[in-house]
């Protein structure tokens, strides 16, 4: 479920190429996901593809490549997903995990939050 818009940044897997854009942060997407003209215009590259329940239950293909993220100081690569040329842009799960950024609906703003790993119990 989409809660309120960011201003990020995208780029290609070496970092070389930036695009600045607005994206809806998405709750209950898994991955992020652009316009697929504008990650070719950057140099992403597909390396997969894959079917994605939508959030009206349809299923659709998509390609799945890699890319930058950044807000402010925070950088992550990860797994971008090539939308339709009309997609709005999303920030999924995965790039808020790896920017360590949590939404706050309320404030509609990205809050930091730190790393966590549990320990197993032996």
């Amino acid at each position: 479920m989409g809660t309120f818009k960011v201003q990020m940044e995208i780029a290609d897997p070496s970092g070389d190429r930036w695009e600045l854009l607005e994206a809806l942060v998405d709750t209950g997407a898994t991955y992020t996901m652009a316009p697929a003209p504008l990650l070719r215009k950057l140099g992403v590259q597909p390396y997969t593809r894959d079917v994605f329940t939508l959030a009206d239950g349809r299923r659709a293909e998509y390609d799945i490549g890699h890319g930058w993220i950044r807000i402010g100081d925070r950088m992550v690569i990860t797994l971008v997903v090539f939308g339709e040329a009309e997609t709005k842009p999303l920030l999924g799960a995965y790039a808020l995990e790896g920017l360590r950024l949590a939404p706050d609906p309320v404030g509609r703003r990205l809050v930091p939050v730190p790393g966590l790993l549990m320990e197993l119990a032996v």
